[in-house]
């Protein structure tokens, strides 16, 4: 036999898309494992066209699955990025779309069973230790995708999935602010890194000649642009205590300005060598806080909420995403909880085959 086949269900989760499969049919150390990644997704050429990605960022995702070995949780969720081209596999960062779809594969795996009408599934995100509790639609029993709800980014409607992110501050660097500054100064721009589901290095769309309102092609054809925000992205990376970030996609990059559409504030997240499409759900949590907390360069875009829960619109390119942020104010800013409504589909089911000189299977 030339190839391997390994079991896998191919969902869109959020904004996002990509194969779930079971950790235990996967290979158990990290080399290998981003090898066969890297084949079944295709990385390596601009349309992945020896494999199943998408020839994007949100589109090469991929998620693991698993009984929790955590005893809050059902299920544990093993995030992997891999790159469109450069065969890169990053196993730091998690995802909070591709995480909207691990509830439903769970079920699909028989990882769990509904319960009654709506089933609560309890997720361990391992890359970063935080606990997400999905609520899904099962009448009956029986996992529906079919619903009324809409959300930026994907046409048409399914399903509501109501998440609930807990720990997840200081989720890669262990801290709020990773700096110990509500504001560093980085050649010559101001930013606000933070760590909230998501390490980002976030700054202001006016101190680089920008609107904030700009389309991701528009943002993508600005190699000025990048060139200028991943120098200081890099040296951020540094200060935040993460290393040489240069092969890393976190920390993420992000730009703010005043609402245009009737939102809390408008953003732009990077992922970060492309302009996210819409908005990445751990980006959300983050860019939120950062909208919340006096002192951050969100000072004087926004009439900033005082009472908790804020429910804080951010405005992306493909429309808006609200987060719910559960927050104290009694010692500066603190965050509880941030929940945020996405919906999932599965796409398809079965086998996706990698070359057996890379792996000959379990």
């Amino acid at each position: 036999m030339t190839q391997t086949g390994i079991p896998f269900i191919f969902m869109r989760g959020g904004t996002s898309r990509g194969p779930y499969f079971r950790r235990a049919d996967l290979p158990k150390d990290r080399e290998t494992l981003a090898e066969v990644l890297i084949a079944a997704v295709g990385s390596g050429h601009p349309l992945n066209i020896d494999g199943i990605g998408g020839g994007a960022a949100v589109t090469t995702k991929v998620a693991m699955l698993s009984v929790s070995e955590d005893e809050w949780a059902d299920v544990d969720y093993f995030f992997a990025q891999v790159s469109v081209e450069d065969r890169l596999v990053d196993f730091k960062p998690t995802c909070g779309n591709i995480l909207s779809g691990v509830g439903p594969a769970a079920i699909e795996m028989g990882l769990i069973t509904p319960t009654g009408d709506a089933t609560e599934v309890r997720i361990r995100a391992v890359n970063t230790g935080a606990r997400v509790l999905a609520r899904l639609q099962t009448p009956g029993g029986a996992l529906t995708y079919e619903g009324q709800t809409e959300i930026a980014g994907v046409p048409g409607a399914a399903a509501p999935i109501a998440l609930n992110f807990m720990g997840v501050v200081g989720s890669s660097t262990g801290k709020f602010l990773p700096t110990g500054n509500l504001r560093d100064r980085i050649d010559g721009i101001e930013v606000t890194c933070m760590d909230v589901a998501m390490p980002i290095v976030i700054a202001r769309a006016a101190d680089f000649g920008l609107t904030g309102y700009e389309t991701a092609g528009e943002l993508d054809a600005n190699t000025d642009f990048f060139a200028r925000f991943e120098a200081i992205r890099i040296e951020a990376g540094k200060r935040m205590g993460m290393g040489d970030v240069t092969k890393s996609v976190t920390p993420k990059f992000a730009i703010l300005a005043p609402s245009k559409d009737g939102g809390t504030i408008a953003t732009r997240y990077f992922m970060p060598w492309n302009t996210h499409p819409s908005m990445a759900v751990t980006g959300s949590q983050c860019l939120a806080s950062c909208a919340l907390t006096p002192g951050t360069v969100a000072d004087g875009m926004l009439d900033r909420p005082t009472d908790s829960p804020a429910n804080v619109v951010l405005e992306h390119p493909s429309g808006t995403i609200e987060v719910l942020v559960d927050f104290d104010t009694a010692d500066g800013f603190s965050l509880n909880s941030a929940g945020l409504l996405r919906t999932a589909r599965k796409l398809a089911d079965g086998n996706v085959f990698v070359p057996s000189r890379i792996w000959k299977g379990a």
